[in-house]
């Protein structure tokens, strides 16, 4: 009889301990669970706009109470770093995850193999050459071609329609700058045909002292140049650095891509013209919103444009684009 009881006692122990772990019933009868987990991966971590990507992921976390997992290669040019990033939560096990593919291609078999492990992926800033609603859920990006457009007709407009023009590429495989370049180019030689186009085939690769570096072979080799175009941001600062350096800043139009306080203060003394301005924030915000509404059941859009706009010395100052072109992140970022 005592050896029963004894047994009865574990069994119930056994059960009041099973009724208090996470997902079982609690006495209000509602069932505790844990945090949705969403992995996200930038390209890189130092540049201006990925840390505005990571602070709209914070914002969209807090709002929802999830939690966001912030890790990816330190530079924007380490495709295996960042497919071990992918591999390694899909090992260890994340709810979902939101991605900025360094390369269209070599970043498609570790999104479907993310898929096929039941966690879901969505794509940000930049795309892959995979197929939403299969492969991934949703893309949440600016509008690149548009963007590289806007650039080539401030540029354009700049020049009157005349002279000669460099285009400092960013870095092969890169898909969302491919798409920017390629509207530049459409743009300028539909709508500005008598401007030559001097150089359109270097790369500024993924660092501003390897920008500024390609920037000054460019500048040694073209000395008759009036216009000069940079994708993104760090190929941006790079040929600002190399203008500066030749002596050119202020004298060569020059409109460039993204912004940072060092490239606002350049369009402030006249050397920079333009900058197409994202809206990095607000990516980093719905892609983690579209994640948690695709997990909770929701219905998502395949394709989300988040915006793009040319900021120029005459509309910088302005409160809609001001709040873009320098965000304050410290309310998400300090302490990350």
């Amino acid at each position: 009889m005592r050896g029963y009881l004894c047994g009865l006692m574990l069994v119930l122990a056994l059960c009041l301990g099973c009724s208090k772990e996470e997902g079982a019933p609690t006495e209000s009868g509602e069932a505790k669970s844990e945090k949705l987990r969403i992995a996200v991966i930038p390209k890189g971590t130092t540049h201006e706009f990925w840390k505005s990507i990571h602070a709209g992921a914070i914002k969209a976390s807090r709002e929802l109470d999830v939690e966001v997992i912030w890790k990816g290669p330190l530079k924007e040019d380490d495709r295996e770093q960042q497919i071990n990033v992918v591999q390694g939560f899909i090992a260890t096990g994340v709810d979902g995850i939101v991605l900025a593919p360094l390369d269209a291609a070599a970043l498609v078999r570790p999104v479907r193999d993310a898929t096929k492990a039941g966690i879901p992926v969505v794509l940000i800033d930049s795309g892959l050459e995979a197929e939403a609603g299969t492969d991934y859920v949703s893309f949440v990006a600016t509008d690149n071609y548009e963007g590289g457009a806007l650039g080539a007709r401030r540029l354009g407009e700049l020049l009157d329609g005349k002279g000669n023009v460099i285009l400092l590429r960013y870095q092969e495989g890169s898909a969302s700058t491919d798409k920017r370049e390629t509207g530049f180019l459409d743009t300028l030689k539909k709508e500005f045909p008598d401007i030559n186009i001097l150089s359109d085939n270097q790369y500024a690769g993924a660092t501003t002292e390897t920008g500024m570096q390609a920037a000054q072979r460019l500048l040694g080799q073209f000395s008759d140049i009036q216009g000069f175009y940079a994708p993104n941001e760090s190929s941006t600062f790079g040929a600002l650095r190399a203008l500066e350096e030749d002596g050119r800043a202020g004298k060569v139009k020059f409109v460039g891509f993204d912004s940072s306080e060092k490239l606002v203060e350049a369009m402030r003394a006249g050397e920079i013209n333009g900058l197409t301005l994202q809206n990095p924030f607000k990516m980093g915000y719905l892609g983690v919103k579209t994640m948690v509404a695709h997990l909770k059941g929701e219905p998502v859009e395949p394709r989300i444009d988040t915006g793009v706009v040319m900021v120029t010395p005459d509309n910088m100052d302005d409160p809609e684009v001001k709040s873009v072109l320098l965000p304050d992140l410290s309310e998400y970022l300090e302490g990350e």
